[in-house]
């Protein structure tokens, strides 16, 4: 009981603490509020790109997809682990409407709304479309073919809110739509004036899935449409990539491990086929292999910001070292008097490491403290900014967010506060050991009193 004792006077009776504590206060504040901001937004990233993908994709890395799919569908539908399947029909071409008359990039996913949004997030990325049977059918002309282009292509000012203004009702705008055709042998299907083909698009609505790669080049079209644009119409029809989503409780591990053997069936089955060679560039993969481009930038971001708050955590272990080996060595009488009234060296050493881990506890719970309430008020504080001062953190036309993340993890903040309490440990071991090593002869002379 009284290393506890000790350890709690020396904390309260050394100003010198408080410098220790303010250290690891504002170290644990930046760590709780900075990485609870950068997993919010990697989270939602995450999030976003796996609805967008689904649970599973089979993915042609060629434009010129592969054929013979529809049976495959059929197999997918009869597996007991598969929800929904979607066929995806996808090329690149140019735009031109309202706002690009000169024509714009684009990449063309050719869909069936009603299946893909069962097996992705689509529909949820939808505005205006109720029913989405009639998704591609223009409610001001239904006897037109309609579109859905990405939400970063029409290029609707987000307030600072982050939410768009929109018509009660879609406006007729025309999109003209070119791609290039590609036959079964990747090479352009078509030679002369009719190098490419061209249709004209009434606008249906928007899909905004907060990834801005996709929102600012997508153009959704029916898959019939989008394969007689990009050549994929041939007497093989053909896609680029089937999305699955697996049903609940279902093990994506071994969902996805039982569908490629499902492919490589198929693939074998159809190995005497025309075009059967496009087989060969296709991959069954997880929804976070096939979006490994798209995701890893971000969280390699995540990792050097781990690693540079690792580094401030060796910062706050030289704090408390210099922090206590300055307590101790005022300490060496009470050091000395201790020892020779019978305390040993592992109790001495328990007083001075129980100091340390109360600076570290104390600091921690107050950064935490702090850290959490600002994060619970963040909004609302660039909220005020913005009025009063017109300056916002990240301003929602460039960044594909609602608001800033401030989801408080308890199990991150617990592993925060036990870092710092190790931290502090750490810091105080090396001046808690030469405390408990020294000889009371040595300490107690006259001359070092």
């Amino acid at each position: 009981m009284i290393k506890w004792i000790l350890a709690w006077r020396y904390f309260i009776k050394r100003p010198i603490s408080i410098l220790a504590v303010v250290a690891v206060t504002l170290c644990v504040f930046i760590v709780v509020v900075v990485m609870s901001v950068m997993n919010g937004l990697v989270g939602d990233f995450k999030e976003k790109n796996h609805d967008f993908a689904g649970d599973c994709v089979i993915a042609s890395d060629s434009l010129v997809g592969f054929g013979y799919y529809e049976d495959f569908l059929e197999v997918l539908n009869n597996q007991p682990e598969v929800k929904a399947a979607s066929p995806v029909a996808k090329g690149i071409g140019m735009a031109k409407f309202y706002r690009a008359p000169g024509g714009t990039g684009i990449e063309v996913y050719g869909i069936d709304p009603v299946l893909h949004s069962q097996a992705t997030g689509f529909g949820q990325t939808l505005h205006y479309t109720k029913n989405l049977a009639q998704a591609f059918t223009p409610s001001y002309a239904p006897e037109l073919d309609g579109c859905i282009p990405g939400a970063d292509i029409i290029g609707r000012h987000k307030q600072a809110d982050g939410t768009c203004y929109y018509e009660p009702e879609p406006n007729p705008w025309k999109f003209t739509v070119t791609s290039f055709p590609l036959n079964i042998n990747g090479l352009l299907a078509k030679s002369g004036a009719g190098l490419v083909n061209t249709k004209t698009f009434s606008y249906c609505d928007e899909s905004d899935s907060g990834i801005v790669r996709v929102d600012s080049m997508a153009i959704y079209l029916p898959l019939e449409q989008a394969q007689i644009l990009c050549g994929m119409d041939t007497p093989i029809k053909r896609i680029s990539s089937i999305h699955i989503k697996f049903a609940d409780g279902v093990h994506a591990a071994a969902a996805i491990e039982k569908i490629d053997s499902l492919w490589q069936a198929h693939t074998v089955q159809y190995a005497d086929k025309p075009g059967a060679n496009l087989f060969k560039h296709v991959r069954v993969q997880s929804w976070q292999s096939n979006r490994r481009r798209i995701i890893a930038p971000m969280e390699k971001e995540q990792v050097m910001m781990t690693m540079s708050f690792m580094l401030l955590g060796i910062i706050t272990v030289f704090i408390i070292f210099v922090v206590m080996y300055m307590i101790i060595s005022h300490k060496s009488k009470d050091i000395g008097i201790l020892k020779s009234i019978g305390l040993s060296v592992q109790e001495i050493l328990a007083i001075f490491l129980i100091f340390s881990a109360v600076i570290g506890l104390v600091g921690a719970l107050l950064g935490s403290v702090g850290g959490c309430a600002f994060l619970i008020k963040v909004n609302d504080i660039e909220d005020w900014l913005e009025a009063k001062y017109g300056w916002q953190m990240w301003d929602p036309n460039v960044y594909a967010i609602d608001g800033i993340p401030s989801k408080i993890e308890p199990e991150f903040i617990a592993m925060v506060i036990a870092a710092a309490i190790v931290a502090c440990l750490i810091g105080g071991l090396i001046p808690s050991v030469q405390a408990a090593r020294r000889k009371p002869a040595e300490i107690l002379q006259v001359n070092q009193l």
